[in-house]
């Protein structure tokens, strides 16, 4: 997404500044991964605390499925992208019907890893990492090297308004990718209960910001030299070619893997919606309408717009979502009852009005509205951000409303209260876990 910022017109110093600080939002993700030992429940069932029985529901379906789904489908279309590629440079122009088969073959090596679950995802992880790894470093060498550091765009060094408008809506992108792993506690949970909340936030924000800055601020570098619009061919400018294949099979294999996280989340979040089907069934329904949106925006839609579109949009719901997560971690500080989270009757402790929190679904929908109408995207354009010259704060607006709203409104109940807090050993929350 570093290339993104480039055509948006920032220079270098400029476009990492936002690399840098959009990622910083990981921190985020590794605060949110503390409550999986804490509750031995995966995210979408710690929703329940804050949102309610019914009103996690309805969340799970928005925020942990379609957005997720959508996200599946960016991660098919960048490795279709480079499938198409991989294949125009051997065997020549692809036809249609050979595009379709490469997003279908895509799509069904993504899920099914994600159907045999957590084992096998973390069974395949140290391989794709350190292939990954290590094709990442010689590509990083080429790009460095072939990089333009004095870069200057066309239009010139923005500056001003127009530049912290640009840098706002650049920065909102790259926050959109840790904004969208709100769901690190489905893979914390597996960890003891006594494990250091302190290492599970660094480790798992390091982990997610060091691959998405560096590979964003090679994005970034690469832009100086070549047009960005269309990376997957543009890199043949700048790398040898001996590596350009392989350069185009790392894309292949990390939208691979990192649809197979995404995918397992998926399917976690229509498990907690109450869909009655097996974890499986989930994961095949969600690779149907994945390839379907992928299909879309890369044979009707314009696939840089339909792109861009898709990951500030999300933003309106991400941002308060993960604040108001965050939030109720600090209130009540992480201290899940994980047996009552699995209780989805109206004696529960989260069943609250009607099986809604009107507290924590209050602060998610007032915050995501404001952070809609400060959203600016190529097809949407929101009052609040015109008022500010184009500027999209949305990732603030939405991430201070939504986690204020619900300081408000649920604090003092929270602190007050003592039957959510377990009166098990910390063992105890180990063993209950939540859906595999």
């Amino acid at each position: 997404m570093g290339g993104l910022l480039v055509l948006f017109g920032l220079d270098v110093v400029q476009a990492v500044a936002v690399v840098i600080s959009g990622n910083l939002v990981w921190l985020g993700v590794g605060y949110l991964s503390i409550s999986g030992p804490a509750a031995g429940s995966p995210s979408t069932i710690i929703g329940r605390a804050f949102f309610g029985l019914h009103g996690n529901r309805i969340v799970s379906l928005i925020r942990g499925w379609l957005v997720g789904v959508l996200y599946e489908a960016i991660n098919l279309s960048v490795g279709a992208l480079a499938g198409f590629a991989l294949v125009e440079l051997f065997f020549g122009e692809a036809s249609a019907l050979v595009k379709i088969l490469i997003v279908v073959g895509l799509a069904a090596a993504t899920f099914t890893i994600s159907v045999y679950g957590h084992a096998t995802i973390m069974k395949l992880s140290p391989w794709f990492t350190w292939a990954l790894l290590s094709a990442l470093a010689v590509m990083a060498w080429f790009v460095v090297s072939r990089a333009d550091f004095s870069y200057v765009p066309e239009a010139g060094v923005l500056s001003g308004g127009p530049m912290w408008a640009t840098a706002a809506a650049g920065f909102a992108i790259i926050a959109s990718a840790p904004l969208s792993w709100p769901v690190g506690a489905d893979y914390s949970r597996y960890l003891p209960a006594t494990s250091s909340a302190r290492s599970i936030t660094l480790w798992t924000a390091l982990g997610g910001f060091l691959p998405a800055a560096g590979i964003a601020v090679l994005g970034v570098l690469a832009g100086t030299v070549i047009d960005m619009s269309n990376p997957e061919k543009a890199m043949a400018e700048i790398l040898p070619a001996w590596f350009y294949p392989i350069f185009l099979l790392v894309i292949v294999v990390g939208s691979i893997s990192n649809n197979a996280l995404t995918a397992y989340s998926t399917g976690l979040a229509l498990l907690a919606v109450g869909i009655p089907w097996r974890r499986s069934v989930t994961i095949i329904f969600d690779a149907v309408i994945a390839v379907g949106v992928t299909l879309y925006a890369l044979f009707i839609s314009d696939f840089i717009g339909t792109l861009s579109g898709i990951l500030e949009v999300t933003i309106a719901i991400l941002a308060p979502s993960m604040a108001i997560y965050a939030v109720d971690i600090y209130l009540r500080r992480n201290r899940y009852n994980g047996p009552s989270l699995q209780n989805t009757t109206n004696n529960s402790p989260y069943w609250f009005r009607g099986g809604f929190n009107v507290g924590g679904m209050s602060a998610l929908v007032i915050a995501s509205i404001v952070s809609f109408f400060c959203i600016n995207t190529t097809f949407w354009i929101g009052p609040l951000a015109s008022a500010l010259g184009g500027a999209d704060i949305s990732v603030f607006v939405g991430m201070v409303l939504g986690g204020g709203i619900y300081a408000l409104t649920e604090g003092d109940r929270i602190r007050s209260s003592t039957h959510e807090h377990s009166s098990e050993p910390p063992v105890f929350a180990a063993e209950s876990r939540g859906p595999k």
